[in-house]
């Protein structure tokens, strides 16, 4: 059996802790002989357990403890700490692990109650759950979600070297804002996502990048972001944003100036990688 998750890029600007798509990285779990212990085959460094220690089976045995151990082997092309939902991926793995191992037959939307239960908020889990761009609340530990096809666009994604954990990226945020702040910055993330499920990506752009939540808060965390985005304002990007906590720059282009972006992001010889990726509609996959 082989379990596969998607990346993905949560917040799009306004919609902090509520709105995430499922990207073109994966994590993929391969569960293989039953064994007397469970033991994780992986190559993602001395630091990530490969027992009962690891997220992965953390989470898994959380949904059921007595489930039968294995030998399983986990590959990831989503890097940790970089805005890309990698504990999001692994939490919604484990979920899947239990489901499948201990035939819980749970629903997609029991799934995404869990996952939100020990993530804390549902913008990454939900489109790794559902694929797709998914937009949730989580309120008095009730979560919505509202899931539709991101309009056609291209995400160039910038990946530095470098981690930035999410505590320390909330540890430059407010305590709270103005309410009349508040007011504005709600009506720019209205705009963002009515525009987005219309499929007007100039005016969800615009909104995006109007972000007041946290993205003005956050930028000078990532020394990248301004030169990424005059980049993508000079070759015809709808936007530029922070994925998640960052430090991943993502940019929303038409697809026919996403090589042009991309190659420009390069020439600049920045610590780090730039990648072309696509919305993933089928978020977690189960093949036997």
């Amino acid at each position: 059996m082989k379990i596969t998750v998607p990346a993905t890029s949560a917040n799009i600007g306004p919609g902090f802790d509520s709105v995430g798509v499922a990207l073109s990285k994966y994590l993929t779990i391969e569960v293989l002989e039953a064994s007397d212990s469970w033991f994780i085959e992986h190559d993602l460094g001395a630091d990530i357990p490969s027992d009962e220690r690891n997220l992965l089976l953390d989470v898994a045995l959380k949904i059921k403890s007595d489930l039968q151990p294995h030998h399983l082997k986990m590959i990831s092309d989503i890097p940790l700490a970089r805005g890309l939902g990698s504990s999001s991926s692994v939490i919604v793995a484990g979920i899947e692990l239990a489901n499948q191992l201990g035939q819980l037959n749970l629903t997609a939307d029991q799934k995404l109650d869990l996952a939100t239960e020990i993530e804390g908020h549902p913008d990454n889990v939900a489109p790794a759950i559902f694929g797709n761009l998914v937009v949730a609340s989580y309120v008095d530990q009730k979560v919505n979600s509202i899931v539709a096809d991101f309009p056609k666009s291209s995400f160039i994604a910038f990946i530095p070297n470098y981690e930035l954990k999410t505590s320390d990226s909330r540890g430059v945020l407010p305590s709270e804002l103005s309410y009349k702040e508040a007011v504005a910055a709600s009506s720019i993330a209205n705009v963002a996502i009515a525009a987005l499920f219309a499929g007007d990506l100039e005016k969800a752009g615009q909104a995006i990048q109007g972000d007041m939540f946290h993205e003005r808060y956050r930028q000078k965390l990532v020394k990248e972001f301004a030169t990424i985005k005059e980049i993508g304002q000079e070759n015809g990007a709808y936007a530029t944003y922070l994925s998640g906590a960052g430090p991943t720059v993502m940019v929303l282009a038409p697809k026919s100036v996403e090589v042009a972006i991309k190659e420009k992001i390069d020439a600049l010889g920045l610590d780090g990688e730039s990648f072309l990726l696509n919305v993933d509609k089928e978020g977690v996959v189960v093949v036997d």
